[in-house]
């Protein structure tokens, strides 16, 4: 309609230039309006041709990440076959025509699809000098392998998930956010999941009890008994006085830890200490055997609580607390590529005990480190890897190994937050607040952006949560 009129003012001016009696005039002004006529209807159709163009980048771009997954394993036939379909369901511009697509596949330095497409659109006002279509163009490459993901699923295992159908529809998000994460990876090693369920504790293995970045001194304290422990004679009646010396050493007992003595005349016949030479006993405190732990650890002395430094045996503050808490979680998983048993972990969650969500972020930053003590899969320098925590928790904080104080508690995990986001780890945070709890601050400023903090009303948006974050960690190995 616009064309058709302004058509039809510019031919009753042309009428009126030929009726004038001046020739020239009506030359010159002829003249003049051929480039008027044409850089108005050049604005006009490249205008279209550059909204149809943009829209043709973005449907390459998507179906190039669509596809890109799959075609090592198709023909090329396939894959064409695969991109057209999917550009036609996303490029939906009617003034489009003789629409082509094209898809390629290579293997080389990474796997890569490139998908080409190209179109006509017809001209409005171009058409009346000669150009009735403008061709429009666009590429878009989806490259696997050149960066991989290392994931962290730090998941809240305490007993108020047990409320509302948290911790099953926990179970549920968690084992698709697995799936989507397998899809996204060509070779094994593409991305690994690390799973760190916690409540007050974290539980590393009661397999790993020899393990050198283990600190057993409270544990030893507070797990063992009193036993009746046969001391070397005394050797004499003088020595006796004041504090006890013996012949000999103490019985060899492992870690033993003496907490107090008492001695025992041996023959039991009066019972006083008549320092007669005879063989003494006494009760000592004994241990029981670390193979009796269960797993349990709880945080890091000061300040290397709140950081990542790896174990030395010769500096104590640098090892994990052994302890046994009786709500022990369900073992974490290092990081690991075997789907099935990443998912069998999460079935195997249990919800119980009281809220620490800084040592399960603490062990989640440790399980995308390399070295002790989890040992994470060394770093091919040819690729560029992502390093993701997804911490969720349905509380707020009650207890960790020092205080049942929430506003201490949080200080000390704020402090973590900020290191671990300092090391360009990114970390999603998600509260699920079904019982009407303070919207958590700590949690949204632990989160490396605004648009990685999310606050849920509802179990099921676990479900809908996790799917969304997949899909944008997944995005990461794609390089366009």
């Amino acid at each position: 309609m616009i064309r058709n009129s302004t058509i039809a003012r510019l031919h009753e001016s042309w009428q009126g230039i030929r009726a004038a009696k001046d020739g020239s005039t009506t030359t010159i002004f002829a003249l003049a309006m051929v480039p008027v006529f044409g850089l108005i209807g050049a604005t006009v159709d490249y205008s279209r041709a550059s909204s149809m163009r943009a829209a043709m980048q973005n449907a390459v771009d998507t179906t190039a990440l669509a596809i890109a997954t799959a075609a090592p394993s198709q023909t090329s036939d396939q894959l064409h076959s695969s991109a057209e379909s999917y550009f036609n369901a996303v490029f939906t511009r009617p003034d489009a025509q003789n629409i082509h697509v094209s898809a390629t596949y290579s293997a080389a330095n990474g796997t890569a699809v490139v998908v080409n497409a190209s179109a006509t659109v017809k001209t409005s006002f171009m058409r009346v000098m000669g150009l009735p279509n403008i061709s429009v163009s666009a590429s878009g490459t989806a490259a696997y392998g050149m960066s991989r993901l290392r994931v962290a699923l730090v998941l809240d295992n305490t007993g108020s998930m047990a409320d509302a159908g948290k911790i099953g529809a926990l179970k549920t998000a968690a084992k698709n956010l697995i799936d989507q994460l397998k899809g996204s990876a060509t070779n094994n090693g593409d991305v690994y999941v690390s799973i760190v369920p916690f409540n007050k504790d974290v539980n590393v293995g009661a397999a790993r009890y020899a393990a050198s970045w283990i600190r057993w001194t409270d544990w030893d304290a507070a797990n063992g008994g009193w036993q009746l422990v046969s001391l070397p004679s005394w050797p004499d009646a003088a020595s006796a006085v004041g504090v006890p010396q013996w012949n000999g050493t103490w019985p060899s007992l492992a870690n033993p830890v003496i907490l107090a003595k008492h001695d025992v005349d041996d023959d039991n016949r009066n019972g006083d200490d008549d320092n007669n030479g005879k063989a003494k006993k006494t009760n000592t405190w004994v241990p029981n055997s670390h193979s009796t732990w269960n797993g349990c650890v709880t945080d890091r002395d000061q300040d290397y609580d709140i950081r990542n430094t790896v174990p030395d045996t010769g500096i104590a503050a640098t090892l994990f607390p052994a302890e046994q808490y009786s709500t022990c979680p369900v073992e974490m998983m290092a990081l690991s590529y075997d789907w099935m048993s990443l998912k069998s972990k999460i079935d195997s969650m249990s919800p119980n005990g009281n809220t620490n969500q800084s040592i399960g972020l603490a062990w989640g930053w440790l399980s995308l480190m390399q070295g002790s003590p989890l040992n994470a899969p060394a770093e091919d320098p040819n690729y560029t890897y992502q390093k993701i925590i997804i911490l969720l928790s349905d509380g707020l904080n009650t207890q960790n190994r020092w205080t049942t104080d929430e506003p201490t508690i949080d200080a000390r995990q704020q402090l973590l937050c900020n290191n671990i986001n300092a090391a360009r780890v990114t970390i999603y945070t998600i509260q699920v607040n079904t019982g009407g709890d303070p919207t958590s601050k700590l949690l949204k400023n632990c989160a490396s952006d605004t648009s990685k903090w999310f606050v849920l009303t509802q179990a099921n948006q676990i479900v809908s949560t996790f799917k969304q974050i997949g899909t944008n960690i997944s995005k990461l190995r794609i390089a366009k």
